[in-house]
């Protein structure tokens, strides 16, 4: 690889992790290449990205792009989004999926250095339509139940009319 393209790979990813609020650093040592486009075609549906990198352009454009720094050894695939959900969600996903080929070892959230535990966690959590969908269930609740009331009423007034 030659230094320009070196320097197309660190500009590339370095404003590509700008604008997302996580990266997962995944080790994916015996995927096959139809496993991979798996992957992204998985994470290119939630609006992640993957990449395989090397790791040491890969340390110097998450310092350059301001965040905290992680240690990168071995075999790593990187996912990232706009979003903390997206990325964690495919991870966790592929993970569940090819257990003993994939793996997550890190990840970078909101700009701090995570474990694999903490991007777990991110993946359990409902993502943004749920949540949407849970507060207008709240929202419209009190409506419901008056409307729902009201009918009941209305069927015993019309029993008691009976």
């Amino acid at each position: 690889m030659t230094r320009e393209q070196k320097k197309e790979i660190l500009n590339f990813l370095e404003s590509e992790f700008k604008e997302s609020n996580a990266i997962v650093v995944c080790d994916y040592k015996g995927l096959t290449h139809r496993e991979l486009e798996d992957l992204r075609k998985m994470a290119k549906e939630s609006d992640s990205k993957v990449q395989v990198a090397k790791n040491t352009l890969v340390g110097i454009a998450i310092k350059n792009a301001g965040l905290e720094s992680i240690e990168l050894t071995g075999t790593n695939i990187f996912i990232w989004s706009p979003d903390q959900m997206s990325a964690c969600k495919v991870a966790d996903k592929f993970a569940g999926i090819k257990k003993e080929k994939f793996a997550i070892k890190a990840g970078v959230i909101e700009g701090k250095a995570s474990d694999a535990a903490t991007v777990n966690a991110f993946a359990k959590l409902p993502g943004r339509e749920e949540l949407l969908g849970m507060l207008l269930s709240v929202w419209t609740a009190p409506a419901r139940n008056f409307v729902t009331g009201l009918d009941n009423l209305r069927a015993k007034k019309e029993e008691e009319a009976a």
